[in-house]
């Protein structure tokens, strides 16, 4: 309880500071781009939502933009969104479902990069985070069709599954753990083990190519998984597993450099161009808000 009102009372103080990006210009769309932008959005977390699309579309034109609805937004939600977002295409959770996989915590959205990238390339583009730069790492993917993941670490490189499944195997025992180490422990589950890679990525930015990969995959290594970790496997970060599971596995992936994209515990100043500002280290100082209103003074 005392965490919630903590957070409540910091997203008020970063909207009081970020508010201006609703007096800034609309998203400017580029039809002629192969790039579409998807995100699965809640309520509380539209006015970062804004920040963040309009901070990267400033840098890298997508040529539409999908918003998977929670459930939470309200009817003006869905009105400033439209407003903000020319041809907005809203989505629904319950669109972008299948037994074979969990429910809730993210899979629909991955579930839904699926069906996109069919037709498109596109990127997974979480709410809290912020462009800062030129990002031309992330040009030069689209480009090329080249699925990208978010690092965690400097020179960070796919890896082998069984390079994985070792390291996790030391780092918690097969029974306890965070979901992400018990199932990268549990790889060697899988029946295609020895020919599949990973990366541990994070799935809140992401790049996928035309044509990637398929639903299909997604729910055979799920199905495979569910059988091995059991009602693990519904936890929380399971589908960023999952993500880093496709990405990895997708010809000619890359891990975006690393601090020049990173999270907020591992920004360097004059450095990283890209910022995921994740729940532990969100709101601590000004960073956010500070960085944000410089954004919002040049859209």
């Amino acid at each position: 309880m005392l965490y919630a009102l903590k957070d409540k009372l910091r997203r008020v103080r970063f909207a009081g500071a970020c508010k201006g990006v609703l007096r800034t210009a609309p998203v400017s769309l580029a039809i002629d781009s192969d790039l579409v932008l998807l995100t699965q959005l809640q309520h509380k977390d539209v006015l970062m939502f804004l920040l963040a699309v309009k901070s990267f579309a400033k840098r890298v034109g997508p040529r539409a933009v999908y918003v998977l609805n929670d459930g939470s937004l309200s009817v003006d939600d869905r009105a400033a969104l439209r407003e903000h977002i020319p041809g907005l295409t809203l989505l629904e959770l319950a669109e972008f479902r299948s037994r074979a996989c969990p429910s809730g915590g993210t899979w629909e959205r991955l579930l839904a990069i699926s069906s996109l990238v069919r037709d498109h390339y596109v990127i997974q583009l979480d709410s809290d985070t912020l462009t800062i730069g030129p990002i031309a790492e992330v040009r030069d993917c689209i480009e090329s069709q080249a699925a990208f993941t978010i690092g965690t670490w400097d020179k960070q490189k796919i890896e082998t599954m069984h390079e994985r499944c070792e390291t996790a195997s030391k780092l918690a025992s097969q029974a306890a753990g965070h979901v992400q180490v018990v199932a990268e422990a549990h790889f060697n589950r899988l029946r295609d083990f020895e020919s599949l890679h990973y990366v541990r990525g994070c799935s809140g930015f992401a790049g996928f190519a035309r044509r990637s990969f398929t639903r299909e995959f997604v729910e055979e290594i799920s199905a495979q998984m569910r059988s091995a970790l059991g009602d693990r496997w519904t936890e929380w970060g399971s589908e960023q597993v999952m993500s880093n599971i496709v990405v990895a596995n997708i010809p000619g992936a890359v891990v975006l450099p690393h601090p020049k994209y990173a999270d907020c515990h591992k920004m360097k100043p004059q450095l990283t161009e890209f910022i995921h500002f994740i729940g532990s280290c969100r709101f601590d100082g000004e960073n956010y808000a500070r960085l944000g209103t410089q954004v919002i003074a040049t859209l």
